[in-house]
């Protein structure tokens, strides 16, 4: 089974054969942001494991399937918020662009959960917490974003919670 990167860089080289501009371009912003982080994570590493070396500091910088996957939910989030600006400045052009891109990154997640299953997630998480009523958000949210990364929008499993803890 590849890694997460090996999959990012086998579907690059094959849009780097097949000339997709689009495809070449998402891809090559995502290693970079990957690549970002693997530098942020092998300086935390030299700060605490001194007289490393630079093979070791190498392997221990890599970036695990799931820190890769914070990063693609962070590049998605990233387009997200860009179509919303591009649409309130009337730029279609960019709209378009953003959006292709998108669904490129979303390729890359796994199977995202039905809004029916977040919610039968979220019930239970809300009775393993004992959470009663609105306050008790952030316990619900610190419980449940750790099962949901990745397959399922926080925001909107926010407002699920919200209108679940209103109801009791």
């Amino acid at each position: 089974m590849l890694s997460f990167k090996e999959k990012i860089q086998s579907d690059f080289k094959k849009a780097l054969k097949e000339k997709d501009r689009v495809k070449i371009s998402t891809l090559r912003l995502l290693q970079a942001a990957i690549l970002a982080q693997e530098k942020v994570k092998r300086q935390r590493i030299a700060k605490i494991k001194k007289g490393l070396s630079e093979k070791e500091l190498q392997e221990k910088s890599c970036l695990s399937d799931e820190e890769i996957l914070e990063v693609l939910t962070s590049e998605i989030k990233k387009r997200k918020e860009a179509i919303k600006e591009f649409e309130k400045g009337k730029r279609e052009d960019l709209v378009q662009k953003e959006t292709k891109e998108l669904e490129i990154l979303k390729r890359y997640l796994p199977e995202q959960l039905s809004e029916e299953e977040l919610k039968q997630l979220i019930n239970n998480v809300i009775k393993e917490t004992g959470a009663k009523d609105p306050k008790d958000i952030g316990k619900v949210m610190g419980a449940l974003i750790p099962k949901i990364k990745g397959r399922a929008d926080a925001g909107q499993a926010v407002q699920i919670v919200k209108e679940m803890l209103s109801q009791e």
